[in-house]
């Protein structure tokens, strides 16, 4: 009996770390057939599971909050790079105003602008991708992991 406990310990534990993995997946799916919905679900799932679980074991308490740390910081990066693209496409038009660039040369620099931001949040979900699915299977295996570049919100 005590061995099914400490399975079903480590299964939601590896569940607030896929809940979040899955909620990106959903969020980039909602993009691509073009519904721009940002919401931050991937924050809001792993919540969800850890809230509902986290008195049951000390376990899971800590890996939700380890997803949870790993999911706000990751986010907060994302509207980093959005914000600071934003920052060059109007820096870019405002030159562009200013200098009477041709409407080719505009295009390039906007082109550039928008490869340089679709890389970066391209290795960002990768990141995700590799972070999320070894961090996962480290809770399920019972080993404490950390993520890395991680601002701890929850201690």
């Amino acid at each position: 009996m005590r061995e099914k406990t400490q399975q079903q310990v480590r299964i939601w534990a590896t569940l607030c770390h896929f809940s979040a993995l899955t909620a990106w997946m959903l969020l980039v799916f909602l993009i691509f057939i073009g519904i721009p919905l940002y919401m931050p679900l991937n924050i809001l799932a792993p919540l969800i599971v850890w809230r509902l679980k986290k008195a049951q074991h000390p376990w899971i308490d800590f890996q939700g909050k380890e997803s949870l740390n790993f999911q706000i910081s990751l986010t907060m990066y994302a509207l980093v790079v959005i914000t600071i693209s934003l920052f060059f496409v109007l820096t870019t038009f405002g030159m562009a105003l200013i200098s009477n660039l041709t409407g080719n040369q505009v295009k390039t620099v906007l082109d550039s602008l928008v490869m340089i931001f679709f890389s970066l949040i391209v290795i960002m979900l990768l990141l995700q991708l590799f972070v999320v699915s070894f961090s996962a299977i480290k809770a399920y295996k019972g080993q404490h992991y950390r993520y890395p570049f991680t601002i701890r919100f929850f201690r």
